[in-house]
Formats: structure tokens, sequence, C-alpha cells
């Protein structure tokens, strides 16, 4: 019987994962990989004795199988962190989340925030029809003007009414009344949320994760831009001319950019991909001359006026990421097609301000810069969302391809999220015959 042809787009870290299972059942792949080193955005970028990642990139452990396997693929050099995040308001830093921790505010505005909440929460049958009825029925009146609106507003570009909200169940905190009640009378020692601990590598960067990964697969074909997949012929045609045969295919590719190059794409199915919606994150990694903002990890601005929606904290990771007694910074922008940003002029508006915010105390503190244009940030969760995504993986089926990953799946996935759906793949796939 012939033996079947199996092939990997991509060696970030869903295509490294997927690989990574299918030679624990001892199936061969092909993995192609456009850039001249794997990663995809799952990389970090050395630069003046700074280690940058392409923004923020934390291990979130929901299970304890994942953990053990990252600590095995990072040979145990991981440190474990409890989360110190913060929202800028009010001209200063509450602790984060902001719907549990409104008790910093002046005290007139936090009754607003927990009478609105505990309004919200005695109608709690009310049906959520989208995002922005989801934040009121959820939070209540306060919360919902002082932070979830403008906050998402400001990170999703799009009316909050025409975002569905099923994918916020997940990702953002929903605190009861009582335990809201409670953090009125004492500081809170248990926090809260998917993200209250996090893992990081000790040293190297997130880029860590993929040496391991990359160790622990069949040999990965850099600088293989694939630029046509033909599903007649069944088969990937690289820029070089390279063409290659398969029986399956998994790809990881950025679901629109698959679009691109898929022949023959029927009218229907290129319609579908050409209502997918995506935010871009202009990611500006800073090296500080000083140390700043010991122990904490990531602080989230809700403003209008200010630029980026989040700044983290790479020294505060890991002591490897910053040299002795300096900072390191990301700060993240988003824009979409329709509500794009002037990157001449981006960097002069986010240095100031980050003085006028205090995560730096003068501009002349940084010393070092590295930028980072995201095109694919998050996928937009509008009312064409589902349909289209659905109508394209199932044509993707149909023809043998598997197109998984954040990207690839098109979906809002954290790290680990993203490994167990490679391994769910593999287990799930009769793999005799295989290379």
């Amino acid at each position: 019987m012939r033996k079947k042809n199996l092939l990997i787009l991509g060696a970030g870290l869903s295509g490294l994962s997927a690989a990574y299972f299918l030679k624990r059942e001892k199936v061969r792949a092909k993995i192609f990989e456009k850039e001249a080193r794997p990663g995809g955005l799952c990389r970090s970028i050395r630069k003046q004795g700074f280690i940058f990642d392409f923004s923020g990139h934390l291990l979130h452990f929901r299970g304890k199988d994942t953990l053990s396997l990252a600590g095995k693929i990072l040979k145990g050099s991981l440190i474990r962190h409890k989360r110190d995040s913060y929202v800028y308001t009010f001209n200063k830093f509450i602790p984060y989340p902001f719907q549990s921790n409104f008790n910093y505010l002046p005290k007139g505005i936090a009754q607003q925030c927990l009478s609105g909440l505990i309004e919200a929460r005695a109608q709690n049958c009310l049906k959520s029809d989208n995002f922005l009825q989801w934040i009121h029925n959820k939070f209540g009146k306060g919360i919902a003007d002082l932070f979830m609106i403008p906050y998402n507003i400001k990170l999703w570009k799009t009316p909050l009414d025409r975002l569905e909200y099923r994918w916020a169940k997940r990702f953002i905190i929903t605190p009861t009344a009582r335990q809201i009640k409670g953090s009125f009378k004492e500081k809170r020692d248990k926090p809260l949320g998917y993200n209250s601990f996090f893992w990081y590598p000790e040293k190297g960067g997130i880029e860590e994760l993929i040496k391991g990964f990359s160790e622990n697969v069949n040999k990965i074909y850099l600088n293989n831009h694939a630029v046509e997949i033909d599903l007649s012929g069944k088969r990937v045609i690289f820029k070089d001319g390279r063409r290659e045969k398969f029986d399956k295919l998994i790809s990881t590719i950025p679901l629109p950019e698959l679009g691109k190059i898929i022949t023959p794409l029927p009218d229907d199915i290129r319609l579908s991909f050409k209502r997918l919606k995506w935010i871009s994150i202009y990611n500006v990694n800073l090296g500080v001359k000083t140390e700043i903002h010991p122990s904490r990890h990531w602080v989230y601005f809700a403003q209008k006026n200010i630029p980026f929606f989040r700044v983290g904290f790479f020294h505060n990771l890991s002591s490897c990421l910053a040299p002795s007694g300096q900072g390191a910074l990301y700060v993240d922008t988003s824009y979409s097609k329709d509500k794009p940003i002037d990157t001449r002029a981006i960097g002069a508006r986010i240095r100031r301000h980050l003085k006028t915010t205090g995560i730096i105390r003068s501009e002349d503190e940084i010393c070092c810069e590295h930028v980072n244009d995201i095109k694919y940030g998050y996928p937009v969760y509008d009312k064409d969302y589902a349909p289209a995504r659905k109508k394209i993986l199932n044509f993707l089926s149909e023809n043998d391809i598997t197109s998984c990953g954040r990207y690839g799946g098109w979906r809002y996935l954290s790290m680990e999220d993203v490994i167990l759906e490679a391994e769910k793949i593999v287990r799930g796939m009769p793999w005799k015959n295989y290379l």
C-alpha cells in the first residue's frame, strides 16, 4: 500500500506542537516554514543586551499535563508568577481586574460601580444578544461606562453591539457580588481569573519554548514560503518552485492568508474568507536605562487619548531579559484596516504618554527600541465570524486540510489552548500508512 504524505505549513507553536505529537505517534511529517527560523510570533529578539518577545507571551496552565509537558520541553527552566497587574484610571494604578477592585477609586465612584453590579446581577435572567448587552448585563452601568466599554472599544476598534459575546465568557473575569463586597473589607489574597498565575521561561525569552519543541520534531524546512495550494492536484507549491504532494495537510497559516493561496476556490468560500475581520497590533519594545516598576507584570489603559491599550514589563518575567539595573517594556497599540495608525507619529505619542502616565520618569531613559507590526493580532468576533469560520473550516476539512492554531483556526486561544488543540487533532486522526 502506498505510503501517504503529511505536510505541516508553519513552524510556530501550533505547527511544532502538532509535529511533536505526531512524532510521539511515530508519524513522520514534513514541516515547512516561510521564515529563516521557526517560531512565528512566538520568537524573541536580542538587541543591546535586552531580549524582547513579540508582545507579551505568557504560559497559563489550567491542566497539570500541559504544565508537565512545558516543563519537559523547557528542561525544568520555568518560573511561576503570581499575577501583579493593574488598570490605569483616575490618574493612578489600581489592581486588575477593575471589576473587582474599584474600591481603590473615590468612594462615590466605587459605590456607583457596586450598586450597578448588584442591580445587574439581580436581573441575571436578561438575555444578551451582543457583547455590549453582555457587558451591561454582567457588570452594570458603572463598571461598563468607566472601564469595560471604553477599553473594549479601544481594543477591538468595532462598535461593541456588532460583536458577539460567547468568547468573552472564558477570558473576562466576572466576579460575584459577594466577592466584590468582600474586597471592600479586606485585601484579597486569592486573585481571580484564568491568568491569576502564569509561567515563563527562566532564560532566553519565550522562544525557548520553540527551541525545545524544535529539538523534538523531525526536520523543519526553513525559508519555504507556500504560495499556492492546488486542491485538484493535492499539492503545495512554494515560492522557489518546489512542489510537495499531500494526502493530509495541517495548516497554521492565518486563515485570511490561506484563502489567498488555495485554488480552485468556490465563490461562496471566497466570500466567507472576505468576511473575516481582525485587529492588528503595533508592538513597541523598549529598553530603559533604569529599573522601573519592580514586580509589576502589565497595565491596561482604557483612555481614548492614550494610544496604547497595554504595557508590560519584560524584566519582571525573567531577570535575563534586561541588563542588571535596567528595564524592558512592551507597549501594544491596536489598529484595524478601517482605523489605521500613523506609524510616523505613533512612536512619539507612545513615549510621551509613557511619561505622563508614570510608566517611565523621562523619555531620556529609553535607550533601545524594537518594533513589531503584527498584522493578525486578534480575530474579531462580529456577527459574520461564526458562520464564515464554520463554512471555511468545513470546506478545508472536505479537502483534507486541517487549519489550526490561534490564527489558522481563527480563535482567541492561549498558548496552552494551542498545544492542547494540536494534541487533540493528532489523537483524532487515523495515521496508518503515513510516511
